[in-house]
């Protein structure tokens, strides 16, 4: 009997891939692996995100990260999942300093880093988390807002858009919630076990990517078991 060799999903990104700020389950990115685990045929997914990463330290890392991780000679994993930009909206010294990476630096640089990934593997974007400006600034130094996020998500769908690429926002549905700022860490910025947690929910059920994993959507029973 021959074995089925799972699909290879690499999640590449920051501290919220990373899965910081959620002691209980290891973040959205552990949850999905482990969720996945449990499910027949389910892809095998690598958790590649490093704390403080923006855009262009992944984009420097893409290939060596992607190459190594086909498990089998020859071998590249199937898909790639990309959770950036959070880090390079920060406005460094002030709130009105300049971003760790212009609008239009973030833009070019997004394009390049999609057409490079695509020559490697499907890829699946998400968009970013919202911040609490009043416990800004970040370790001193760093100031995050949602009006700086909201623009670099919009960018971030925009490149998507262009280089045909599947794209999850986030912001304005977990903003559409009043209870949003308690999914967030005492710094702010991370999210906490909550928000993990329901970013894990939106992302284990999105479409583009259960076509990519070859899963269907479970439908949980209502309570009269229709």
């Amino acid at each position: 009997m021959v074995m089925a060799i799972p699909r290879k999903l690499v999640a590449l990104g920051d501290s919220g891939v990373f899965g910081w700020g959620d002691p209980l389950e290891g973040g959205w990115c552990e949850r999905l692996r482990r969720h996945w685990m449990e499910l027949p045929g389910g892809p095998v997914l690598y958790n590649l995100g490093v704390r403080g990463d923006g855009l262009e330290r992944l984009a420097a890392r893409l290939s060596a990260e992607v190459g190594c991780r086909g498990e089998l000679r020859r071998q590249l994993p199937q898909g790639i999942l990309l959770g950036i930009g959070l880090n390079d909206t920060a406005r460094v010294g002030r709130p009105d300093g300049r971003p760790q990476l212009d609008a239009e630096g973030f833009l070019f640089g997004l394009l390049q880093l999609l057409h490079k990934a695509k020559e490697i593997a499907a890829v699946h974007v998400i968009g970013l988390t919202p911040v609490e400006e009043s416990a800004m600034p970040y370790a001193g130094a760093l100031w995050y807002s949602l009006a700086d996020i909201r623009r670099y998500e919009a960018l971030l769908e925009e490149a998507c858009l262009e280089a045909n690429v599947p794209f999850l926002p986030l912001l304005e549905g977990l903003l559409a919630d009043s209870d949003w700022p308690l999914w967030l860490s005492n710094d702010g910025l991370h999210l906490n076990s909550e928000g993990h947690r329901r970013v894990f929910e939106r992302v284990r059920s999105w479409p583009a990517l259960l076509d990519w994993a070859d899963l269907q959507l479970r439908q949980e029973p209502t309570p009269l078991g229709y």
